[in-house]
């Protein structure tokens, strides 16, 4: 497949602060990429050197294998929604869903008014005098009737409830079905959009922790339960994400176990779940665990 995005040792700094640090990554094209991580992490700031928005520091980004920065070749075939997306004082939400097809070729004014709809978005209210929620759904409707090549989403749908939330994330997926782009999607409600994502960009403290397929990160790892003394048995040597124990019987997040791994868990009298996208996250991003299970 091709790289539509492509970043190599990008740094952003302000100050002493390392927003970005030395992140490389490629997104192909026609995926759906989510970019997660903990509030603060860099997600933002990531996506403004994607687009062109901010320059890096050091390194690069080349998009749709050019810089994106002033460039009407990449940046007419592409669409940015923000959680902190402005609009001119005087803009009601039907002037900014009338003005959307003047910047997105491939906009469809039909689809962007059943998410109307959908949303039950007031169009002819100020945006200024929205709620955030009802900022939220005239992004996200922006976003998805764009139908651009490069869809970023930086959070625009924060503001929604959970009902709006899930409303988006199914319209999102109906219409990419459909009329298949790229989409990068920021955010840090990962277990809502785990089934959504081909990959999974995770960026923590500024660096990118985790670079991988959804299946082959959830596949990568699993607790186990059992006697404390089993369990330090069975994990000596491998990687251990994180640790709990009470009374003797412990459990423990271990990576890069193989199914034959797994199945001689089960064997040993080991119980193995599986671990959520969140879980797993978590715990790579979260506090290191202690070096030994009780006995």
């Amino acid at each position: 497949m091709t790289a539509i995005i492509e970043a190599d040792g990008l740094q952003r700094t302000f100050g002493d602060v390392r927003a970005v640090d030395g992140i490389g990554f490629a997104v192909e094209e026609g995926s759906i990429c989510g970019l997660l991580g903990r509030n603060g992490a860099g997600k933002s700031t990531l996506m403004n050197l994607v687009m062109g928005q901010d320059f890096p520091t050091a390194g690069t980004v080349r998009v749709m294998g050019e810089d994106p920065v002033e460039n009407a070749r990449v940046l007419t075939r592409t669409c940015f929604i923000k959680e902190s997306q402005s609009y001119p004082d005087a803009y009601r939400a039907k002037h900014v869903l009338a003005t959307a097809p003047h910047f997105f070729p491939h906009y469809d004014r039909a689809l962007a008014e059943r998410l109307v709809a959908d949303f039950d978005l007031p169009v002819n209210r100020m945006v200024k005098k929205m709620s955030r929620g009802q900022r939220s759904a005239l992004g996200a409707i922006v976003g998805i009737a764009s139908r651009a090549e490069l869809t970023l989403l930086d959070e625009p749908y924060a503001g929604l409830d959970a009902v709006a939330r899930h409303v988006f994330y199914d319209r999102l997926l109906e219409d990419y079905a459909r009329h298949p782009r790229t989409i990068l999607l920021s955010t840090h409600l990962i277990d809502e959009v785990a089934d959504l994502l081909d990959h999974v960009l995770v960026v923590h403290r500024g660096r990118l922790e985790i670079d991988a397929a959804t299946e082959e990160l959830r596949s990568a790892a699993a607790t186990l339960v059992g006697r404390s003394a089993d369990i330090a048995a069975f994990v000596a040597g491998r990687e251990v994400l994180g640790r709990e124990w009470i009374a003797g019987i412990a459990s423990v997040t271990v990576a890069g176990l193989s199914e034959e791994d797994r199945a001689r868990a089960a064997q040993s009298g080991l119980e193995v779940t599986p671990v959520s996208l969140q879980q797993l996250i978590v715990r790579r991003t979260g506090a290191p665990a202690p070096e030994e299970v009780a006995s």
